[in-house]
């Protein structure tokens, strides 16, 4: 797995934007905070938000760990992009990222949902005497 299947993935998801910090890393974000995190230098070890269950399953299997500074808020890291994880699972649990990151953010810098959902409109108030 590469990068470039990592940033594939993070594309895809609504309003993600990306940017290099601390000089080697390409960070994911959504309304401004981060979701997902990769090491430019090989062996391009990625970090990302998880559930507080995710967490505590993920970093008993081989090749991840609690990611360094940001475990404390349930972030884990995989030392070496498609060592245990496949692309398949990957992308599921940056999704589900994504979306807590997504879903802790003011409603106004939310990302708008995709889909039919987002076209229904709620019916309005029968008004009250």
């Amino acid at each position: 797995m590469s990068i470039e299947a990592v940033r594939r993935i993070c594309r895809t998801l609504p309003d993600v934007s990306e940017d290099v910090k601390w000089g080697n890393d390409l960070v994911f974000s959504v309304g401004g905070k981060m979701f997902a995190a990769v090491d430019l230098e090989p062996p391009h070890a990625i970090a990302f938000k998880c559930s507080e269950e995710a967490f505590g399953e993920l970093v008993e299997r081989p090749g991840i760990v609690p990611a360094p500074y940001l475990a404390r808020a349930r972030w884990v890291q995989e030392t070496e992009i498609g060592e245990t994880l496949d692309l398949r699972e990957l992308a599921e649990l940056l999704r589900a990222a994504h979306g807590i990151v997504a879903s802790k953010l003011p409603k106004s810098r939310r990302p708008q949902a995709a889909g039919p959902a987002a076209k229904i409109k709620a019916k309005p108030r029968k008004k009250t005497r």
